[in-house]
């Protein structure tokens, strides 16, 4: 009787198994940012963005994401999913406009012909947009960029002094006072050691005048990283224990300013 019904009773702790695990994956999927790609205008254009808002209904801060040089990527939106997996409604300006390459020297080309002020009226545009959405704080909105996204981010804060947060990795940092000036965003800053385009030096020079201003600025400067550390698509730069710090310190910094 027993070598009978084992094999029963095994498949059939098996099935409840399978249907308890199957429903806890959708739990987990169901309790996740919800996404979706969206447009908003740019003055006489339309730009596009990728959206991701926590999944409990309710009002949150805002952040706009700049991407790096190689588009809106899945790596990217994965970022941008975490970020509202942290309670924020989170918003992606699609700079490229669908253009998305892994090819360096496509990305140069692609970064070449995206003018400064272009980029940062369509991020502008996005903040625009994120505020008049009944989802967000619009006394609460920040933005993040990695590589020429970082770039970007610093921009934006010039141009935007009531953002509430500037997050920037690895970007160019701007050297003009008159500029520096305008921004009175808290800024954290996270950047590799190796990095021949955006070094050391230039960290320090960017940290010291905004301390002489009285801006508030954190800057930590990774050992052995260099450009784009924090990315694990990019196999040649990732820094597992680098980005996992950045991350924390992001997180941290976002919760401090934003909330």
């Amino acid at each position: 009787m027993k070598q009978t019904h084992t094999p029963r009773l095994f498949a059939a702790i098996l099935l409840l198994a399978v249907t308890i695990f199957g429903a806890a994956i959708l739990a987990v999927r169901a309790d996740g940012p919800t996404t979706e790609m969206v447009q908003f205008p740019n003055g006489s254009e339309t730009v596009s963005g990728y959206l991701a808002t926590p999944a409990k209904a309710g009002r949150y801060a805002g952040i706009v994401v700049a991407h790096e040089w190689w588009g809106l990527t899945d790596w990217v939106k994965e970022q941008t999913r975490k970020l509202a997996d942290q309670g924020y409604v989170v918003l992606a300006v699609d700079l490229y406009r669908g253009k998305v390459t892994s090819d360096p020297e496509e990305a140069h080309e692609l970064m070449r012909g995206l003018p400064q002020d272009r980029a940062v009226a369509e991020l502008n545009s996005g903040l625009v947009y994120l505020v008049g959405r009944q989802d967000v704080d619009r006394d609460h909105v920040g933005v993040i960029g990695w590589c020429m996204g970082g770039g970007f981010a610093l921009q934006l804060a010039i141009h935007q002094p009531h953002l509430s947060a500037c997050v920037v990795n690895y970007g160019a940092l701007p050297t003009d006072p008159n500029d520096l000036q305008q921004i009175f965003a808290p800024v954290l800053g996270n950047f590799g050691a190796d990095d021949r385009g955006i070094t050391p030096a230039d960290v320090h020079e960017f940290e010291n005048t905004m301390q002489s201003m009285k801006r508030r600025v954190d800057l930590k400067i990774y050992p052995g990283a260099g450009h784009g550390f924090e990315n694990s698509t990019n196999t040649n730069a990732y820094r597992p224990e680098a980005a996992a710090d950045a991350w924390s310190r992001t997180i941290a910094f976002l919760n401090k300013t934003m909330r």
